[in-house]
């Protein structure tokens, strides 16, 4: 009995103590007491349902509702980034010559930071995954990808699947997605490194160990290279428009080799001819009636999601052996995107090693450089191969002519790129490290070191986002400007309005915001006799104290205009009798060259 007792206690404690070890005890146990809160509901709402308590019951569903949304929310949002993010490190651990007790080591050191750097990463593969996802449903056939949400549509409505589907649905579709998100970041991530190893053993692993004295960090990097390289190459028309051509042209082969031409990409003439008859079928399939022989499973499973809307379904012709080549599509598609993935992992690199070596020699650099680097040689040269076959055609006088243009519309851009991409986001790294880096991690007895290369990297994430703010933000003559420079576009470029309008006035403010502090502290200060102590502590202090001081007057400001309007609403209110709309004339001036010749007539 002692011994069975011994081995409860240590039984319970062991759950106890792999809570604790995760460092987020509160968070677990939250979770925890929600999912309890959820079955207790269940359990009471069946009770109340037994005992025909109807006002009991329809209170317990709503907070049942409640809680399951609240639970779906931070599982689709919060846990699925998350193990994306671990089981895409683990997979690339042998790239990065790294080991799972480097990572435990990381975790333990800290632990907020690691989980929330593998969410990020995480939640961009899901991202972009989606992404991915849209672009192939513009390419094939409407109902090949019946298995797949189609986040477009207008009828998708995510909340209202949460609460109509049970619980066993929704486990079952997040079992199936991590299933297909582990199973593509193996085949597109772990086979394609094993194989790299195995054919090049001395490409691998990515130079990504930095020492003290680096000049630049790797967490900022990594912002840079998501948030800043892939968004400027993807969000680009052309780049889309190659995916979207090379998806295609896929496509077509493989329909083509396995005569599934028709149900990838559909046949015209037969949708012509059936144009008729959709709406019949429509109507049939929206009364869920049986579909016919050449829908198959996908266009009931469809119809059934869509709960009796627009089902986005067409015809195809269904061959011989169907399954049999629906499973060599399926091979013939793993085997493009591992190739696809070989390609990527080692082009844009040996490109950018190449590239980098005629500057830095034999030293070896972040292989964040190289990627970046690499990544956009490939996608200029890309460009300018597709831009010389375009031009072939037309002649070498109108060759030469183009290549005028773009060589002039070249060095504006390099122009433009060096003010705005390089002066700007390099002064605005610099303020920020001065207003909120250094105040806060160096003590005044330590003098603190910048780096150049991490204030750009750092200054181009607050570029970017300082600019989304002011797009989204009221109407004023900064948002005018960037506006009207997105509006003209790289080629009609307007040097002369960019530099005027937009690079002098922030370059300015940017330049007084460092040099008037720096001036104030190292030649008003000194000449006032203060100690040396004081001066330190006004050098150092001085940059976040005038933040706090620009801050607290455009507070009052904003403050002072709200009581200005307030005052005069109340005095509207109050003593305002009416308004009354009269036309706006001149009349200074028409009475001035009037009068005259009535004058002169009269005498």
């Amino acid at each position: 009995m002692i011994k069975y007792l011994s081995y409860s206690c240590c039984s319970i404690k062991q759950p106890r103590n792999l809570v604790q070890a995760s460092h987020f005890e509160g968070l677990i146990t939250t979770i925890v007491g929600y999912v309890q809160l959820a079955i207790t509901l269940i359990v009471c709402h069946g009770l109340a349902a037994l005992v025909k308590f109807q006002r009991s019951r329809h209170l317990l569903g709503v907070c049942y509702i409640v809680v399951k949304v609240s639970l779906l929310v931070v599982v689709e949002i919060g846990v699925f980034p998350l193990i994306c993010g671990w089981w895409l490190d683990i997979c690339s651990l042998e790239m990065f010559d790294a080991t799972l007790k480097d990572r435990e080591l990381s975790f333990q050191s800290a632990p907020g930071t690691t989980m929330f750097l593998h969410w990020l990463v995480g939640m961009v593969y899901v991202f972009y995954f989606a992404s991915f996802i849209l672009l192939l449903r513009e390419v094939l056939r409407p109902g090949v990808l019946w298995f797949l949400r189609n986040l477009n549509d207008p009828d998708f409505n995510p909340v209202q699947e949460m609460i109509h589907l049970p619980i066993y649905r929704h486990l079952r579709r997040f079992i199936l997605s991590v299933i297909v998100f582990g199973s593509i970041v193996l085949l597109m991530l772990w086979l394609p490194i094993r194989i790299i190893k195995y054919l090049l053993p001395n490409f691998l692993p990515y130079n990504v160990m930095l020492y003290s004295d680096a000049p630049v960090s790797e967490l900022s990097l990594e912002l840079l290279l998501l948030q800043v390289v892939l968004p400027a190459l993807l969000e680009q028309g052309h780049t889309r428009q190659w995916l979207k051509g090379l998806v295609r042209a896929w496509t077509v082969t493989a329909g083509y080799l396995l005569d599934l031409h028709s149900y990838l990409l559909g046949d015209q003439e037969e949708n012509e001819n059936n144009a008729n008859q959709q709406p019949n079928n429509q109507h049939a399939r929206n009364n869920n009636a049986i579909p016919v022989v050449g829908e198959g499973l996908h266009a009931a499973h469809q119809a059934i999601l869509q709960q009796g809307g627009p089902v986005g379904f067409q015809p195809y012709r269904r061959p011989l052996k169907f399954p049999l080549r629906i499973f060599l599509l399926i091979v013939f598609m793993c085997i493009t995107l591992l190739i696809a993935s070989l390609i990527c992992l080692t082009l844009p690199v040996f490109a950018g090693r190449w590239l980098m070596s005629f500057w830095t020699g034999t030293a070896k650099i972040h292989e964040l450089y190289t990627a970046a680097c690499g990544l956009y040689v490939c996608w200029l040269t890309i460009r300018a191969v597709t831009v010389l076959v375009a031009w072939m055609p037309q002649g070498r006088r109108v060759i030469f002519q183009k290549v005028k243009e773009w060589s002039l519309m070249i060095m504006k851009t390099l122009i433009v790129a060096v003010l705005l991409a390089g002066v700007v986001p390099l002064l605005l790294g610099l303020l920020f490290e001065l207003v909120i880096v250094a105040p806060l991690r160096v003590p005044l007895d330590q003098t603190p070191l910048f780096y150049p290369w991490q204030d750009w990297a750092l200054g181009v994430l607050h570029a970017k986002i300082i600019a989304a703010i002011t797009l989204m933000g009221p109407q004023w003559w900064l948002k005018t400007v960037i506006e009207q420079v997105y509006a003209n576009g790289i080629r009609n470029i307007d040097l002369h309005f960019i530099i005027r309008k937009l690079a002098t006035p922030v370059i300015s403010v940017l330049l007084l915001s460092l040099c008037v502090p720096y001036i104030i502290a190292s030649g008003v200060v000194p000449l006032l006799g203060v100690t040396a102590e004081m001066q330190n502590l006004v050098q150092r202090r001085i940059y976040p104290f005038l933040l706090m001081v620009v801050v607290l007057m455009g507070i009052l400001s904003f403050q002072v205009r709200q009581f200005k309007r307030l005052y005069e609403h109340i005095k509207n209110d109050k003593y305002l009798v009416g308004q009354r709309l009269v036309n706006y004339e001149r009349k200074s001036g028409k009475q001035s060259t009037s009068t005259p010749p009535p004058q002169s007539s009269q005498e």
